[in-house]
């Protein structure tokens, strides 16, 4: 399998430009979306940067089943087609059941797997079969060579179109932390990989009810996977992150997204010298 996979107009892999996947955690409003999705292709135009929006019809794995999880997926496909025409940006969003595949596969460029369920292998093959780009997220649970069972699950459906997303492993209780060797690692079994810089700084149910998270980290985290080689940054992101109705204290507030992806591109250009 070749480390390089299409997305859209765009190419992620070795020798590719970095690829960015940015947007909220979840759908909140179509009305916020759509502006935070129009502000980064506005960002996409003036670094040159590709960018894929992301956002989440349904979080079905929030720590409180009081929890906002999103408007669902007709509406939120709805959202996100509109997302898509208006910005002319790829879209990528969560599975989380089989039966979300095909109509979501009909809308997106990329169908992401949660790390929760990264070894559901009915989901995993189920958004293989549709051809689309399938990015799975390690799960926290994980280690890094055992993606290949993965990789492999989505090759017995001849799906070579193949992202694997590094987002920390489980380290005591209500922690992460990331061992940057699981990206070469995981590129060796043929996948670009991308790095999830505010999922790695979450602390699962560090709020009792809710997760908690340090996002002044993420900046750290995320410089340190582009000096290691990732393929692509994974982010959420948020005009006012302490009012976001989802993972809020990983997501990075929008108007300092500029001056993060430039402090990545100038590491990235230091490593073709």
């Amino acid at each position: 399998m070749a480390r390089v996979v299409p997305v859209g107009s765009y190419r992620c892999g070795e020798g590719q430009d970095l690829l960015w996947i940015a947007g909220p955690c979840v759908i909140e409003s179509e009305e916020l979306t759509l502006s935070i999705a129009k502000t980064l292709a506005d960002l996409s135009q003036r670094l040159g940067v590709p960018m894929v929006f992301k956002a989440s019809f349904d979080k079905a794995n929030r720590t409180s089943g009081k929890s906002f999880r999103g408007p669902g997926l007709e509406a939120g496909l709805k959202t996100l087609a509109k997302v898509k025409r208006e910005t002319g940006l790829p879209v990528t969003t969560d599975i989380h059941e089989g039966w979300h595949v095909e109509p979501a596969a009909e809308v997106v460029d990329i169908l992401q797997i949660p790390a929760f369920l990264a070894r559901q292998t009915d989901l995993v093959q189920a958004a293989g079969k549709t051809g689309r780009v399938v990015n799975v997220k390690k799960g926290q649970f994980m280690a890094p060579w055992d993606m290949k069972n993965v990789v492999a699950k989505l090759a017995e459906v001849d799906n070579p179109n193949v992202f694997l997303t590094e987002r920390g492993s489980t380290f005591g209780y209500g922690q992460l932390v990331n061992d940057f060797r699981s990206i070469p690692w995981m590129q060796e079994l043929g996948c670009p990989v991308i790095f999830d810089a505010t999922h790695s700084v979450q602390k699962p149910g560090g709020l009792g009810d809710r997760t908690g998270g340090e996002r002044r980290f993420v900046p750290f985290l995320a410089r340190a996977a582009v000096a290691c080689g990732c393929d692509g940054v994974f982010l959420e992101t948020h005009p006012d992150p302490d009012r976001a109705l989802s993972d809020g204290p990983n997501m990075v507030p929008l108007g300092e997204l500029p001056a993060l992806i430039e402090r990545c591109l100038r590491i990235r250009s230091s490593l073709a010298d």
